[in-house]
């Protein structure tokens, strides 16, 4: 599917954005870049013609339509129609949620929501009108269950876009335009350095101890070769799945458990590889 495709990533500057650049590149596609960091996009951009594959780096501010109405006309000149549109532009910021202030909920929205909606509301008419594309959007295992109590916001965002999707999906599949929803759980990117805290003492839990780090070029293949294989919900690692099982019925039960957990002092962060450790001390 990514053979001779023409895809753009808007938050493809850095990180997992940049990994998904060069893996449907060296799978075919040619992909524009757009990041609220254009120097970024522009060297991701340069990383992926050096795959062979033609690319544009864009400067894009998602909060803003007329800038995202900018990147979208721009990256079509340059590349023809969009046949695969990725949302993945996102911000990061915790704190205990009495300390977050209203105004950083709004702007968790506006960039990892509304950014999304924005672009979509471009690009979703012109594939509906064809029959054909594919819109990809990010959200996180903090927006598939409750875990996440150092950055509330952050979770109800990515719980939006998850809905979002799924909605999209069953809307959108019938009418020739495939929708699929990247789940990242946990992954090596450096989104956490420079993120704001609105609290100075706060514990930062994750997803679960069962789970094991994985890195942004895992990421991208896992989520490229569910894309190739019609998936809707891809998350990065299979086991949510079981954890979703696990909640059941009883929401309540669940969220009790999550709660002793927590007492009992597991704060659920991921193995971290050796690997990775490796890379952290050098």
């Amino acid at each position: 599917m990514f053979k001779n495709a023409r895809a753009l990533i808007i938050g493809g500057g850095k990180n997992i954005g940049r990994a998904i650049a060069l893996e449907w590149a060296r799978r075919g596609a040619d992909v524009a870049v757009a990041d609220l960091d254009g120097d970024a996009a522009r060297e991701t951009a340069e990383m992926v013609a050096a795959e062979g594959s033609k690319s544009v780096g864009l400067t894009c501010d998602v909060t803003s339509e007329a800038s995202v109405r900018a990147a979208a006309d721009a990256a079509e000149a340059a590349l023809g129609p969009i046949d695969i549109l990725m949302n993945n532009a996102g911000i990061l910021s915790g704190g205990n949620p009495e300390d977050i202030p209203l105004s950083a909920w709004a702007a968790m929205m506006d960039v990892n929501f509304f950014g999304m909606v924005r672009a979509n509301a471009i690009f979703l008419p012109k594939m509906l009108a064809r029959g054909s594309g594919h819109i990809v959007n990010t959200a996180s295992f903090a927006g598939m269950y409750p875990f996440a109590t150092s950055r509330v916001h952050y979770a109800a965002s990515k719980a939006a876009v998850l809905s979002m999707s799924e909605n999209l999906a069953v809307y959108c599949i019938p009418q020739g335009v495939r929708v699929s929803c990247l789940a990242p759980g946990p992954v090596m990117t450096t989104s956490v350095q420079g993120m704001k805290h609105y609290s100075e003492n706060y514990t930062m839990r994750a997803p679960g101890s069962h789970l094991t780090l994985i890195s942004q070029a895992d990421c991208a293949r896992i989520l490229s070769d569910g894309m190739a294989a019609g998936r809707i919900i891809i998350p990065t690692h299979e086991e949510v799945w079981d954890t979703l099982a696990a909640r059941g019925p009883d929401y309540d039960a669940y969220i009790h458990a999550k709660i002793a957990a927590f007492e009992r002092g597991d704060s659920g962060r991921p193995h971290v590889p050796e690997e990775f450790l490796k890379e952290q001390v050098s």
